[in-house]
């Protein structure tokens, strides 16, 4: 028994890629991209997303705010608010065209060449979904990493740390980077499998036994 058919390598990357997108809507809206504990006041911790800047203390609690200016986000929150929707549009494309594209799924009779680019399609959207995923968050702890370690700025002033939700985002891009090629050799093994069908019907036609045909002769 062959475990790896490619319906399976086709329903196990639609899973991958259907789990990454879930995740990178999850972390999108999640304030913990940044963290910042002032030593000042070890009492309140300061947590910033895409979208909200929340402060924490044991008094209050957890009160957030949303950014009021688009055009006076930071220009990295600002990008990587732009990709991160590029994202989520992109991957919800690409699961929807490779749902379709799937073994199985009926979308009418002698359509295979459609279902192979449907999935061809699918797996280019989660692809692109994965990047622009990854690259986000990837800028973001880069800037992170070049203001932690400045020179210029005091000891004494605090500094942004990586959140919990950069490292779901790193997760949520792996995954559909993972389900995007795996859809793509999914299309790989579904031609190869089409070739040898068509190599055995070749050879199937050339040894069925020829009939012979006799021409019937009148005696007169």
């Amino acid at each position: 028994m062959v475990l790896f058919t490619t319906k399976f390598v086709q329903r196990a990357s639609l899973f991958v890629s259907f789990g990454g997108l879930v995740t990178t809507i999850i972390t999108t809206f999640l304030p913990l991209w940044k963290t910042m504990n002032s030593d000042l006041n070890e009492m309140e911790n300061w947590y910033e997303g895409l979208w909200h800047m929340c402060i924490y203390t044991e008094e209050v609690g957890i009160h957030c705010k949303a950014f009021e200016s688009f055009l006076a986000l930071p220009l990295d929150t600002l990008a990587s608010r732009v990709l991160m929707c590029i994202s989520i549009a992109t991957g919800f494309l690409g699961v929807a065209a490779a749902f379709f594209g799937l073994q199985g799924v009926d979308i009418g009779t002698g359509r295979e060449r459609m279902k192979r680019t449907l999935l061809i399609l699918g797996g280019v959207f989660i692809l692109v979904s994965g990047i622009t995923t990854l690259a986000p968050v990837s800028l973001m702890a880069y800037i992170m990493v070049v203001k932690f370690w400045d020179e210029n700025l005091p000891d004494v002033m605090p500094r942004w740390e990586y959140g919990e939700a950069m490292f779901s985002a790193w997760f949520a891009g792996l995954l559909l980077v993972v389900g995007g090629a795996f859809t793509f050799v999914a299309v790989c093994m579904g031609d190869h499998e089409a070739k040898l069908q068509s190599k055995i019907l070749a050879r199937n036609l050339e040894q069925r036994p020829r009939t012979q045909h006799y021409r019937k002769t009148e005696i007169i």
